[in-house]
């Protein structure tokens, strides 16, 4: 169980930090076996700020874990099931929309 409350539950081969996470991730999939969204991806990456050399000093990249990322009409949809807001989450999210201006970025309460 996490600080939150939240416990982690295994399905369909993923870890999931919340039963909220993995009920939708279980309603993503019929959306895509529908055929109403395409190129389903649990957890993807992105990177935030790339690594860098610093004095000499190797700084690793900041990246960003999402929930869910998934194709729309053609539009790139990053969704994220979130019941606490942490102060990391928030400034990661803030860099996601500055750095991917174009993608939809959709919060689901928890």
């Amino acid at each position: 169980m996490s600080k939150y409350g939240n416990k982690s539950v295994g399905y369909s081969g993923y870890i999931f930090d919340s039963l909220a996470e993995c009920r939708r991730y279980q309603e993503l999939i019929i959306l895509e076996n529908n055929g109403d969204i395409s190129n389903l991806v649990v957890h993807p990456r992105f990177i935030l700020q790339e690594p860098f050399t610093h004095n000499h000093i190797r700084e690793r990249a900041i990246a960003y874990e999402a929930d869910f990322c998934y194709s729309e009409a053609g539009k790139t949809i990053v969704e994220d099931v979130k019941g606490f807001k942490t102060k990391e989450y928030l400034l990661k999210r803030k860099l996601f929309l500055f750095k991917y201006p174009d993608v939809n970025f959709v919060e689901i309460a928890s």
